[in-house]
């Protein structure tokens, strides 16, 4: 994005083009779906493709044009209940783990849904005043990463609906990670002290990333790179799933409830470990990242290791020697890849979701913003754990080094792994 302009209205028109760049990564990721991709809803946690659809769209309707257009009416009033995720200052919400049972409205009319609010939103954007620029440019800067986000979860949400078929459909065929051999652990030193910790700048961060504050951390060694599927399966072998001193009491419990006895998408065929992909099912490769790991089994194989997962100021201290690059969304393999470098910290952004020991608390000061739009992140601040670096799901220009996720510790269905530190 182009530096701010002096002209405020300026800034609003020159968001037009990433608006339409990341509205339609929305209709790319889609284009390899059959109708009957659009409309399962696999689990309570996991949405239908067209709800996605809808609700990113839902979101600039309800947070931008019914505010800010003029003489805006409504595309369809029964729209704000049935997109609306969890904003209780916007009203009450069509059940979650119902929109799978919806067939209404169709997958067609969604789309039409889409291009309606797409042409009115270029529209605002090119008309709006300089005044109505300062408070529109940041809403729709919001409403962009809000979309990253659901193009990510897009892509887990429809893994975790094919996984269950037994025939194992593909999403894209072409789809094929990158291979490579298995390299030793290295360690990187990281020095103890106070560090500031959080987003500074004029750039985009969500609210969650501030404010900038101190912490203090120990020297400390960190793993140059993820915990792979090999390592991993020593794990599984050395019956890491029936030991119940690696575990915390809740993740042992979780297993025993769940029954798990290897990571989600872990398939064994033929005596061979195979792995469930975006491209279908393939005989498990060990130098491949190991992902769709829960916080109770990255805790639990770092006892085994007898290391432990790293803080979240931990891995942010770590992340300020590493570039930005990595496997993004971008690059469309959408599956973790064996790292291209040998030293060094690598994988540190892309590839897979690193768990950290950090629950998911506001920094000192932390104060969400007033109005409607407050509850994107503050209210889940109870019961989960925060991730860091993003995955092959996650765009490039979404993710910071200072970008905080945050799932409930037995979430599987996320491209999430492991880093140790000790």
């Amino acid at each position: 994005m182009a530096s701010t302009p002096t002209d405020q209205s300026t800034q609003c028109s020159q968001l037009l083009p990433k608006f339409e760049s990341v509205r339609g990564f929305s209709h790319v990721l889609s284009e390899p779906l059959e109708i009957e991709d659009f409309v399962v809803q696999s689990m309570p946690d996991a949405s239908p493709i067209r709800w996605h659809l809808a609700h990113t769209t839902w979101f600039f309707e309800t947070f931008i044009l019914k505010r800010f257009a003029r003489n805006y009416q409504p595309i369809n009033p029964m729209y704000e209940y049935l997109f609306n995720s969890y904003y209780n200052g916007i009203g009450e919400q069509f059940p979650r783990p119902k929109r799978g049972l919806l067939t209404r409205p169709t997958v067609a009319e969604v789309m039409t849904y889409r291009r309606e609010v797409d042409n009115r939103m270029g529209q605002l954007l090119l008309e709006a005043s300089a005044e109505e620029s300062m408070v529109i440019a940041p809403l729709v800067e919001l409403g962009l990463h809000h979309e990253q986000q659901h193009q990510e979860l897009m892509l887990t949400d429809l893994k975790h609906a094919l996984a269950q078929n037994p025939m194992y459909p593909t999403y894209d065929s072409s789809v094929e990670p990158p291979t490579g051999k298995t390299t030793s652990q290295s360690w990187q030193e990281v020095e103890g002290g106070i560090i500031e910790i959080g987003h500074a700048g004029s750039d985009f961060a969500c609210d969650n990333e501030s404010p900038r504050h101190e912490a203090l951390i120990p020297s400390l060694e960190i793993a140059g790179r993820l915990v792979t599927n090999g390592e991993y399966l020593q794990f599984v072998q050395d019956g890491g799933y029936n030991r119940p001193e690696l575990w915390l009491s809740l993740g042992w419990n979780t297993v025993q409830s769940e029954q798990w006895e290897a990571p989600l998408y872990w398939v064994r065929q033929n005596d061979a470990w195979h792995e469930f992909t975006l491209g279908g099912l393939r005989r498990m490769d060990e130098a491949s990242p190991v992902t769709h790991i829960s916080y109770f089994e990255a805790d639990a194989f770092a006892r085994w290791q007898e290391s432990r997962l790293p803080t979240e100021f931990e891995w942010e201290a770590a992340s300020q020697y590493v570039s930005e690059d990595g496997n993004f969304a971008e690059s469309r393999y959408f599956h973790p890849a064996p790292p291209q470098a040998t030293t060094g910290l690598c994988q540190m952004l892309g590839d897979a979701w690193e768990w950290t020991s950090s629950s998911y608390t506001p920094y000192p000061g932390f104060k969400p913003p007033e109005g409607t739009i407050g509850e994107y992140n503050g209210k889940f601040m109870c019961q989960q754990y925060v991730l860091r670096g993003g995955s092959c799901a996650t765009s490039k220009s979404h993710i910071r080094k200072t970008y905080r996720n945050f799932f409930p510790p037995e979430a599987r269905w996320q491209f999430t792994g492991i880093r140790l530190a000790r």
